[in-house]
């Protein structure tokens, strides 16, 4: 079911890149169905929105003011949930906001000899859109990742868009945006909503970044009007890379490469481990637990297809593979994970310890779940507050300053053929 490897293999690295690969390239009838509903967005506003929520939702509106929740409905949402979602969505909450708040960024100057003064002045975006999947699929903690870091840096307005297909709401997902401080929430998805966040209608506001995760539809959409306004990611499949020595439960490694493979058939999860007989036992594990899942034939084609348990030489070794693999998530299942994290360069979580799943990451450990995936942890990082904040540079300079500075600039701009630059520079010097 779950391929075997060997770092010893001659050809291992070209197998492992052949692993890695994912084809993000997007089918052109999305594409052009896409490029249509911006357009038409774009040009007609509300009436074209209403038209797609019909024909995609089977939502009959004749305002898109009836597609707008009241915050009151929100409030109701979150009330009427048992007392143990309720308990734990407000945990989860309190936990991923104690841990975003040490992430926020402060404005700083400082003064030189002669006066001058230089600084950068850190503000929050003014309005952001928040993309949530509905219907079947309903993720309550991706409305806590996006809103609660959006909340902490300060952005006035969070608008939070969901699609209700045949007016089917959920309970937990409104009950999330309610404790997240969510300002506006309209019942509307799809590449139609992206548009009306970026290019704003009659009755949505143009925002200016939007963010969470949605289908191909929305992947695209986000792609194009990126630009225009400024988007989180556009992510891959789901993805978990596990480093062990074999010191282990295999059930427990089991369970945390089925948490990856449960998201889709594309998803992957791979376990490096240098002990042979522990992958045995892990292989063991999957062929014995797999068939109590309930999403057992997904699994069963995510691990066919992409994952792989693969033997090492060493931890050394395991860690360079993973920097090489720069997974979204890592978990270093080992006896004393603090011994390779200063080995690890490219992961967007690294989870540490046997005690420490990833799905405790997911939900409600504070770190955000909105990570980096197909190798791109090499440059980019988990969402947070400095999403939703800009850095202005402030330049002030002094009469004084403006005689040393004015002749190097004048002298790089004329050095470019840039004369007005030049002399912009010239003027503000004193005559000796």
């Amino acid at each position: 079911m779950i391929r075997r490897m060997s770092s010893r293999d001659p050809e291992f690295l070209a197998t492992l890149d052949a692993l890695l690969a994912f084809d993000n390239s997007t089918d052109e009838a999305i594409e052009r169905t896409v490029a249509d509903i911006l357009s038409n967005v774009r040009t007609v506003g509300d009436a074209a929105v209403l038209d797609y929520t019909y024909r995609f939702d089977k939502l009959t509106a004749t305002s898109m003011a009836a597609l707008e929740l009241p915050l009151a409905e929100l409030a109701c949402a979150f009330a009427g949930l048992p007392q143990v979602q309720r308990t734990a969505l407000e945990q989860a909450a309190e936990r991923i906001r104690i841990y975003h708040e040490r992430q926020k960024i402060a404005s700083w100057e400082y003064t030189e000899a002669d006066g001058t003064r230089l600084g950068q002045k850190v503000t929050p975006l003014d309005r952001v859109g928040l993309y949530v999947p509905g219907g079947k699929a309903a993720y309550p903690s991706s409305v806590l990742m996006n809103a609660i870091p959006a909340k902490v840096a300060g952005v006035k307005e969070l608008i939070m868009v969901v699609p209700t297909p045949g007016g089917q709401k959920n309970a937990l997902v409104l009950a999330a945006a309610h404790l997240a401080g969510v300002d506006r929430v309209f019942t509307i998805g799809g590449a139609q909503a992206v548009a009306a966040l970026a290019y704003g209608t009659q009755t949505i506001p143009q925002v200016d970044k939007i963010v969470g995760p949605g289908n191909a539809y929305v992947a695209s959409a986000k792609r194009r009007v990126f630009g225009t306004v400024g988007i989180d990611m556009v992510a891959g499949p789901s993805e978990v890379l596990v480093i062990a020595d074999g010191s282990g439960d295999p059930d427990w490694t089991a369970i945390d490469l089925f948490a990856q493979a449960e998201h889709d058939e594309l998803a992957q999860s791979i376990l490096l481990c240098p002990d042979a007989a522990y992958l045995d036992r892990v292989q063991a594990s999957i062929e014995k637990l797999l068939p109590t899942m309930p999403r057992k034939d997904v699994i069963a084609a995510s691990l066919s297809g992409r994952g792989a348990l693969i033997l090492v030489t060493d931890l050394d070794e395991a860690c360079v593979i993973a920097n090489r693999i720069a997974p979204e998530h890592l978990e270093l299942s080992v006896a004393e994970p603090r011994a390779l994290l200063d080995k690890i360069r490219h992961a967007g979580a690294i989870f540490m310890g046997h005690h420490c799943s990833e799905s405790l990451g997911d939900y409600c450990a504070g770190p955000n779940h909105v990570l980096p995936t197909s190798r791109s942890a090499r440059f980019s990082s988990p969402l947070g507050v400095y999403d939703f904040q800009k850095r202005s540079s402030i330049i002030e300079i002094s009469a004084a300053g403006a005689q040393t500075l004015g002749p190097i600039a004048a002298t790089l701009a004329h050095g470019e053929g840039l004369t007005a630059h030049a002399r912009a520079a010239e003027l503000r010097i004193k005559p000796q």
